[in-house]
């Protein structure tokens, strides 16, 4: 008996592998058009859906507390709805990554923040411009203000190994006699900056996204001059997808005339810069004017779920300085800002009525509290609650996680206050579950509500008077 040996690849397996979608659609359309092979555009709307890869960074795709966020995911998302298909996102480990997953047409477009300069695949094409990126030095602002290339010189200065913030270094060296540096194996962005800020080095290179992060951490850094021209980020085709790659450029040049592209950019650099200190003059201000009409509700609230009443108008003032008209650009609204599943999850119709929106957050609020470990006591309970409640759980108990890693206490508030800002070092998300985060918005955000709920039990005593629950008073 002869021993059996296995079939060879046959052409339409090889075909399969290579285009990497469905074989029978793949010879429909061929039959459909004579054995023309079709083009990326054709097969795209035949799937019905468009295959994109991404990264989890501040740049492209990342989860925050109301669902997916980032830029490039937000212009993808564009994108498939102007196609008529469904977005389906897959995730790459680095820029190289999701290059390599175009070229081999495993995805038909990486959005993954991708700067266009630098050593690419060959195999790929890339699309109009998404934004711009430049690079900056960052000095302390205590320290001498570095005016050009020659300021540098004789100065201790970082960056990381091998990477453009190095290269700009050295395109600089011929106009500064004595420029040096140091490349540093393994530290990212906010280590260099936390040297500087230190008083360790006296500069580091940062692009504009970077030092956007960055300020958050060392408030004491500022960008003294761009060092090398905007580099760009684009997304990627591949070299054969000449139909989708004319679609795209229709959909860039739209969106830059209509302003959107302008509007994701900038809703998207707020984010970065979100939570700032308390402004307590405002804060008096809506306690006079704007609290009387609200306060019977958040008052009812607590009676429903045992919430203390300020505590709830603490965290509506942060959220929209109990504005029952506030609405984001992402769509979460109302006094409380509910997004619209979390409006539904807890039986709320209509996020714009203040009562109904008061009420809708008063009962999220004990929702998120009840996924906190039962062993945590008060105070770290309300706190670790309140952070949950901003930032999503997940990347709360990312950052439990992290605290134990570093050996401190994941039940204590304060520890983990300390290393939830580290969710935005990739060094940290990339080894934890839900990756990339605002970290340092919910550290923020329980500050405030914290400082505005001490403001209230000072100014409003417990049985002062309120309008009656159910009727608006007067504006």
């Amino acid at each position: 008996m002869q021993p059996e040996t296995a079939p060879a690849a046959s052409p339409w397996r090889r075909l399969r592998s290579r285009y990497g979608i469905p074989l029978v659609l793949l010879v429909a359309l061929m039959l459909g058009t004579c054995s023309r092979m079709p083009g990326t555009l054709e097969q795209i709307r035949a799937l019905g859906l468009i295959k994109v890869i991404t990264r989890n960074s501040p740049l492209a795709y990342y989860e925050g507390a109301a669902g997916p966020e980032g830029p490039e995911y937000e212009l993808a998302r564009a994108f498939a709805e102007r196609l008529g298909v469904r977005l389906e996102l897959r995730f790459a480990r680095s820029t190289v990554a999701a290059l390599s997953a175009v070229e081999r047409n495993r995805a038909h477009v990486a959005a993954a923040g991708i700067v266009t300069s630098g050593a690419h695949p060959p195999r790929v094409r890339f699309g109009p411009v998404v934004q711009r990126i430049d690079q900056y030095v960052i000095y302390r602002v205590e320290d001498r203000l570095p005016r050009d290339a020659a300021d540098l010189a004789g100065s201790r200065i970082v960056v990381q190994r091998n990477s453009a913030h190095a290269a700009a270094l050295n395109a600089l060296a011929g106009q500064a006699p004595g420029l040096a540096w140091a490349e540093v194996r393994g530290a990212d962005t906010l280590d260099l900056l936390g040297r500087v800020a230190r008083g360790e080095a006296d500069f580091t290179v940062a692009d504009s996204i970077e030092f956007s992060l960055g300020r958050h951490f060392f408030p004491d850094l500022r960008p003294a001059f761009r060092i090398a021209e905007s580099e760009a980020v684009a997304w990627a085709v591949s070299p054969h997808s000449r139909d989708l790659l004319r679609e795209l450029e229709d959909f860039f040049a739209e969106i830059g005339t209509d302003g959107r592209l302008a509007d994701i950019h900038e809703r998207n650099r707020r984010a970065l810069v979100r939570f700032d200190r308390v402004d307590a003059a405002s804060f008096v201000t809506g306690v006079r004017e704007r609290l009387p009409r609200y306060q019977a509700w958040f008052q009812e609230a607590a009676t429903e779920t045992g919430i203390d009443w300020r505590l709830l108008a603490a965290i509506g003032y942060q959220e929209s300085r109990w504005d029952a008209a506030a609405i984001s650009p992402t769509g979460v609204q109302g006094l409380m800002m509910l997004t619209a599943e979390t409006a539904q999850r807890v039986g709320i119709a209509d996020r714009s009525d203040p009562r109904e929106s008061i009420r809708g957050g008063a009962r999220y609020l004990r929702i998120v509290e009840k996924t906190i470990p039962n062993r945590i006591p008060e105070p770290d309970r309300t706190w670790l609650t309140l952070a949950a409640y901003n930032v999503g759980y997940g990347h709360l108990e990312d950052a439990r996680i992290l605290t134990e890693r570093r050996g401190q206490d994941p039940d204590r508030w304060t520890d983990v206050r300390d290393n939830l800002p580290l969710l935005a070092q990739e060094r940290h998300y990339e080894t934890l579950k839900r990756g990339y985060a605002r970290g340092w918005e919910p550290v923020g955000f329980v500050r405030n509500v914290q400082t505005y709920a001490e403001l209230l039990r000072w100014m409003v005593p417990e049985d002062s008077p309120s309008a009656p629950p159910g009727k608006e008073s007067a504006q």
